[in-house]
């Protein structure tokens, strides 16, 4: 057993789902290198709760971690492209088989109840984890309808779109919407068009009332 080996790597969160959170760990760059990149990410995720206890991780956990993701990422590409992957499908519903980890509640220093585990999860746990959030996702309609994949040029991220009317365009604002629109001032100065004004700046001018006799 162990507390957090290492401070977790740059993570993001923000596709709406740890199976979905899962993919952005490759994109653009792999993030899960190490064991302890593998237990920090999945305290960050939700997955496994901060206190433990959590597993001791080994130096083959990263690989295996990334081959499911494989699976779920091609299984998620199939879902949107009205395709099937019979072979991901296979794997991770052999992998979801496995006992997921034990749900633990525990008395705070404070006396609140917080989350905790019976015992530090094994590997085939946690893959187990990330292959029933993923088929619990595709087998739920209303949440397949709001599956989306970023507009950013090159991303290959899938997240939820759970945004107001929907009309979430981009896996991060912060980064892909950041580099659209970059790319869209850079166009517009190539075009020789002046910069858009806000409409603060620019109040339409009122009609003088006509001047009377």
């Amino acid at each position: 057993m162990s507390l957090l080996p290492v401070a977790p790597a740059p993570f993001r969160y923000d596709a709406g789902r740890p199976c979905l959170d899962l993919l952005a760990t490759g994109h653009p760059v792999e993030r899960l290198v190490t064991g302890e990149d593998v237990v920090g990410w999945s305290v960050g995720a939700g997955l496994l709760p901060a206190r433990g206890p959590l597993p001791q991780p080994q130096p083959h956990w990263a690989a295996a971690v990334r081959e499911v993701r494989g699976h779920l990422g091609r299984l998620l590409d199939a879902s949107l492209a009205g395709r099937r992957a019979p072979l991901s499908l296979d794997r991770l519903n052999a992998t979801a088989l496995a006992a997921p980890p034990v749900p633990q509640a525990v008395r705070a220093r404070d006396g609140r109840l917080v989350a905790a585990l019976h015992c530090a999860p094994t590997l085939s746990a946690l893959l187990s984890l990330l292959a029933r959030d993923t088929l619990t996702l595709l087998t739920d309609p209303a949440r397949t309808a709001l599956l989306r994949r970023c507009d950013g040029e090159g991303c290959p991220l899938i997240y939820l779109d759970t945004s107001r009317g929907q009309r979430r365009r981009w896996c991060s604002s912060e980064t892909c919407g950041n580099r659209e629109r970059v790319a869209r001032h850079r166009r517009r100065t190539a075009a020789g068009a002046p910069p858009p004004h806000p409409r603060s700046q620019n109040p339409p001018a009122s009609k003088s009332s006509p001047s009377g006799p």
